[in-house]
C-alpha cells in the first residue's frame, strides 16, 4: 500500500493518506512522531469491512506542516479540512496519543459528522506535575533537544514483539521532521484540557482504550473521559504501555472490530 497525496484548502497543505478497503469509512490518526505507518496491523484488520483511510499528521509523512505554535484547534481545523477534501461527510474516527487529542476535539466540535470516536492511549487533564514535565519536553524539542531514548523506554518492555515494535517507531521517530515534530509536540502538550468539558456533550459511542502499563495516558485517564461522555466504555488491556496498537494488536483490532459495532441501529435511521 502507497501513500496518496491530495491538496488541501488553506492553509492546509498537502495530506497524504493510506487508503484500503471498502465501505463504511474509518479515520485513523497517529500520535506525534509517528506516521500512519504505525496503523498497519488496524488497517489490515478493519480494512476487510470498512474503507480505511490512515492520515499522516501535518508535518509527520508526507503531510505539510502547520504553522509553528499552532495549537490543539487548528489540528482539528485540519481533519475537518481533510475529511472535506476526501469527500467524506460521516466517519468513524479513531487517534493514537496526539491523534486521540485531535478526534476527541473533532467529536466534541463536529458531532454531525461521526458515527463513533475511538480514543487509544490519549492524555486527559495532566495532573501539575505531568504538564510541567510535558511542557519542558516542549521546550526543549522546539530548542533542537530531541531525547528518544526516554520515550521508547517508557513505551517499552523487554519481550521480542515490544522490541520489533520499538524498532519500528524508533524508525519513524528519527525520520520525522524536526518542525512538524516540534509543533505537534507543543500542541500535544498543551492540549490535555482543551476539549474536557465538552466530552459531556460527545453524544456518539466513545472507546477509551489503553494499556496498564502507559505512567501517562493512565488507566484513570481513559475511565475519566469514558464516564463523562453519555456512550463511554473504557477498556484497559493488562500488560501493556503507550504503543498498545503495535504490541497488542489482536486485543486491539478485536476492541475496535467490536467498537465499529456500536451504534449501528443509530447509522440507519
Amino acid at each position: 500500500m502507497t501513500l496518496t497525496t491530495l491538496q488541501l484548502s488553506e492553509p492546509y497543505g498537502t495530506l497524504a493518506f493510506r487508503d484500503a478497503g471498502s465501505g463504511p469509512p474509518v479515520v485513523l490518526i497517529h500520535g506525534v512522531g509517528m506516521q500512519s505507518a504505525a496503523w498497519m496491523p488496524q488497517i489490515e484488520a478493519l480494512s476487510k469491512t470498512h474503507r480505511v483511510l490512515a492520515l499522516d499528521m501535518p508535518g509527520h509523512g508526507g503531510s505539510a506542516p502547520l504553522r509553528s505554535g499552532a495549537q490543539l484547534p487548528e489540528f482539528v481545523g485540519w481533519l475537518q479540512a481533510a475529511l472535506h477534501a476526501l469527500g467524506l461527510k460521516r466517519v468513524s474516527l479513531a487517534g493514537h496519543s496526539m491523534g486521540a487529542l485531535i478526534a476527541m476535539g473533532f467529536a466534541a466540535t463536529h458531532r454531525a459528522q461521526l458515527d463513533r470516536v475511538a480514543l487509544l492511549n490519549v492524555v486527559y487533564c495532566r495532573s501539575p506535575e505531568a504538564r510541567a514535565a510535558v511542557e519542558k519536553r516542549a521546550t526543549q524539542i522546539r530548542d533542537g533537544v530531541v531525547d528518544l531514548e526516554t520515550p521508547l523506554a517508557r513505551w517499552f518492555g523487554d519481550t521480542p514483539t515490544e522490541q520489533t515494535a520499538r524498532a519500528q517507531v524508533s524508525g519513524w521517530l528519527s525520520k520525522v521532521s524536526s518542525e512538524g515534530y516540534g509543533t505537534a509536540y507543543d500542541a500535544f502538550a498543551r492540549g490535555d484540557t482543551t476539549y474536557a468539558d465538552k466530552i459531556g456533550g460527545i453524544t456518539c459511542p466513545l472507546l477509551a482504550l489503553t494499556g496498564s502499563g502507559d505512567q501517562n495516558s493512565s488507566p484513570a485517564m481513559a475511565r475519566a473521559i469514558s464516564d463523562a461522555a453519555p456512550l463511554g466504555r473504557a477498556l484497559v488491556i493488562e500488560g501493556h504501555r503507550h504503543m498498545v496498537n503495535l504490541t497488542a494488536e489482536d486485543e486491539v483490532n478485536t476492541a475496535l472490530q467490536d467498537w465499529l459495532k456500536t451504534g449501528q441501529e443509530r447509522e440507519t435511521q
